[in-house]
């Protein structure tokens, strides 16, 4: 039973060889790790992803894609790969070593590249998350944000990533160990979240510790979680306001710098084997554990209870036992909580519940949230976070072709919300963007694409500071639209407008004469002549402009952004 405290292995040198190795890996070539390339190499090094020594070499993917498996045939569910681009790839022989750096160029840890191989990434998208399906953001990320080669190999591990925030609160499977050693505390069960905890989840953490007569250790991630979730300083702030309610001397909370990959079932069992490096003995898997949402045919991608199956299956293997996640509910005449599946009289009684969506609405709108859902403490940290939607940022992106309508909409917009005030209003339109940011581009997909991510980067900025962005770009590109969506979301709402002119429409009007050059081939790559137009499939507004008059489609436009109550009547 003790076995679970006794250090395990990290990957990490001396302090003295550590110094050594930065002086030599001056000379090396160096990778600049990606966000969540250096969240992997955290756990690889301070031994969370442990039995791993490096990233996967070709075989161990290759195992670890067809049966959750290494090569060697210890059970790993998740690929830990370090992908990077073809044209860094071709620099590198096998053999070489290399140095991984943040960020900000500090090196963490060398690589000794023992393999390089293109992936099939179809395949691993379909093995590992179910389906080859962009709606995953896993599978998104994997075919328009990953590099193209991955690398294989050995880590020496120099120092760990720098946090500058509740550094107090996060420790390595190792800290973990030895406190529970110091503690006496021979059982902990672990609740892994990415949510703030209301008080449904408090008690059915509290309720977990006690059936299984064990510790408890709230283990959230800070990582990197699924594009729209709350942002982890609210998040941690809410536990932390939380953690008051439990028993002190049974209860801690440590903070997880994982990169999900909302892998459902395949995540249940690596979270399993993360948390038993880190000395847990008991692990709560919830329904749709880590899902990350609906599929391109709307439904869920995972089942409910696929991850305790996949896990159940497993967990001798895991070394860590599942506790079941209960489904808790309030009784409002009993004043209680209670296990759905156990109220025998449930068809006398009120049973209240408030889902996920449901809440964002509430705090979306500034409605009130009842005690017996959530905290005030909790309640108050994400109401600072997340004023009502009408004074929140947002960011309202026309796409359409060339000459379609959508600057002056665009213009009319800008001044019908310049008159009602309250928020400061900025146009990035196509014209004045390629002026001021991004004179030195052309039109090549790469510099249109660059363009545009310019584009969302501002916007993303007003957004968070709270005033509004117009964006009238062409925006041709699915994959780019979408980018810049999550880059906004993350602070506020995205509005997409496609303006629906046909092309046949806006080469009749031509008002710049472009149209006319590029029928007589002086413009390369004009967008629906001679390069490609790929119509927006889910915006939130599509607009016609044929036989409509400016000022309407504006009004359409303000009609939808107060109908998603981003402008209050009042």
């Amino acid at each position: 039973m003790h076995s679970t405290h006794t250090p395990i292995p990290e990957l990490y040198v001396s302090y003295d060889s550590a110094q050594k190795l930065k002086v030599e890996a001056a000379d090396l070539t160096s990778h600049d790790l990606t966000p969540r390339q250096i969240c992997d190499l955290e756990l690889l090094m301070n031994g969370g992803f442990n039995p791993l020594k490096g990233f996967l070499s070709e075989e161990d993917y290759n195992g670890v894609v067809e049966n959750m498996r290494l090569a060697d045939g210890q059970l790993w569910p998740m690929p830990i790969t370090l992908d990077v681009t073809e044209d860094f790839a071709s620099k590198i022989e096998l053999g070489q070593d290399i140095a991984l750096r943040d960020q900000e160029g500090v090196i963490l840890a060398t690589m000794t590249v023992t393999d390089k191989w293109e992936p099939n990434k179809s395949r691993e998208a379909e093995k590992v998350f179910g389906a080859d399906d962009l709606a995953h953001p896993a599978v998104n990320y994997l075919h328009n944000t990953a590099g193209k080669i991955y690398l294989g190999g050995p880590v020496t591990g120099i120092q760990q990533p720098v946090h500058y925030d509740f550094r107090g609160r996060r420790d390595t499977p190792n800290e973990l160990r030895a406190y529970f050693r110091k503690m006496g505390w021979r059982k902990v069960v672990a609740f892994q979240t990415r949510n703030p905890l209301h008080r449904a989840h408090q008690e059915l953490t509290f309720r977990a510790a006690r059936e299984a007569q064990a510790n408890l250790l709230i283990h959230p991630v800070v990582g990197m979680t699924k594009p729209g979730d709350v942002d982890h300083f609210t998040r941690v702030r809410c536990y932390e306001a939380v953690l008051d309610k439990y028993p002190a001397a049974t209860t801690t909370m440590s903070l997880l710098n994982l990169a999900m990959r909302m892998a459902g079932p395949r995540e249940a069992v690596w979270h399993g084997l993360i948390r038993k490096n880190h000395g847990c003995t008991h692990f709560i898997v919830g329904r749709d554990h880590a899902g990350p949402g609906k599929n391109s045919a709307g439904e869920d991608f995972y089942g409910p209870y696929d991850a305790q199956d996949l896990f159940r299956e497993h967990q001798s293997e895991i070394g860590i036992e599942m506790v079941d996640f209960k489904h808790m509910v309030y009784v409002q005449e009993r004043a209680q909580y209670e296990p759905a599946d156990e109220i025998a009289d449930k068809d006398d009684v009120t049973i209240l519940n408030i889902s996920g969506t449901e809440l964002r609405r509430r705090l979306a709108e500034g409605l009130e949230i009842p005690e017996w859902f959530s905290f005030p403490e909790v309640v108050t940290e994400l109401r600072k976070t997340k004023p009502p939607r009408s004074k929140q940022g947002f960011t309202v992106f026309f796409t359409g072709f060339s000459g379609s309508g959508k600057s002056t909409i665009a213009n009319a917009l800008m001044v019908k919300l310049m008159e009602m005030g309250g928020r400061p209003v900025t146009l990035l339109d196509g014209d004045i963007v390629r002026k001021n940011l991004s004179s030195e581009l052309g039109f090549s997909k790469e510099h249109r694409d660059l363009n545009i991510r310019r584009i969302g980067y501002v916007a993303s900025e007003i957004t968070k500071n709270g005033g509004i962005a117009i964006c009238a770009p062409i925006a041709p590109y699915t994959a780019t639209r979408r980018a810049v969506r999550e880059d906004i979301e993350q602070y506020g709402a995205f509005v997409e407008v496609h303006v629906a002119t046909t092309i046949e429409e806006c080469e009749r009007r031509d008002r710049k004469g472009l149209y006319k050059l590029a029928r007589e081939g002086k413009i390369k790559e004009f967008t629906g002549i001679s390069d490609p137009y790929e119509t927006p499939t889910n915006a939130e507004l599509v607009v016609e402009t044929e036989n409509v008059e400016v000022d309407n489609c504006a009004h359409q436009v303000l009609l939808k952004l107060e109908s998603m109550g981003l402008i209050s009547g009042k």
